[in-house]
């Protein structure tokens, strides 16, 4: 099989299996090569609906998640996107695919230099890749869109925060077994809105909030 033809048994058989009915993401996920953002050794799962192993620990998003992720946000090329985790830039990629600049935050510098490489070999601009831990994250910038790529164990609204009116944010939050992938938008400048997406399972955030223990 080509790898044209994987990757479109993977949109047809994976992602718009799981209602991902936009053809604007439809064709971002056949435009962004997602082989060039996977390691030598493991390029034959490149297609697969599975979390791809990546240095520092790390996975990459199983691309059915993608692709709703993607299809929540609707962007129309006019956002700017904040994206916290960057991993090999294949989120990333995709955002910018959509929207009109990216800034990604890394908290491993190893990543963070992948993603580089990885978005620069398809000569894309106004992507920014930082090394910077998003639990810190006290900028004072707004987002059109912002994309959290692994979970929050529990409800987090700094990200929201950082919303423009009108804004949305694609967060996972909750712990195994199961976990609650939700859009936020930011209606107002106090106050947001909440849509519950799906159930899935991500790896989470490192630093993030955790649910506090029982006291005896």
């Amino acid at each position: 099989m080509s790898t044209v033809q994987a990757r479109e048994q993977m949109i047809e058989q994976q992602v718009r299996a799981w209602d991902v009915l936009d053809a604007r993401v439809l064709e971002t996920l056949r435009n962004v090569p997602r082989e060039a953002f996977v390691a030598p050794q493991h390029r034959f799962l490149a297609f697969a609906d599975m979390e791809i192993p990546l240095p520092c620990g790390q996975r990459m998003l199983r691309p059915s998640v993608v692709g709703r992720l993607l299809q929540a946000l609707a962007l129309t090329g006019n956002e700017r996107v904040l994206e916290v985790g960057a991993g090999s830039g294949f989120v990333t990629a995709c955002l910018r695919a959509g929207g009109a600049s990216v800034r990604s935050l890394e908290i491993f510098p190893e990543l963070a230099e992948l993603a580089s490489r990885n978005v620069a070999s398809l000569g894309l601009r106004d992507v920014e890749i930082v090394t910077e831990d998003a639990a810190q994250l006290d900028s004072d910038a707004r987002y059109e869109a912002i994309a959290v790529t692994a979970s929050l164990p529990v409800a987090d609204e700094r990200f929201q925060r950082h919303l423009a009116v009108g804004g949305r944010l694609f967060v996972v939050v909750g712990e195994p077994p199961v976990m609650e992938a939700r859009l936020i938008r930011r209606i107002t400048e106090d106050a947001w809105g909440m849509e519950s997406l799906f159930e899935t399972v991500i790896d989470p955030l490192v630093h993030a909030t955790r649910p506090q223990g029982f006291v005896f």
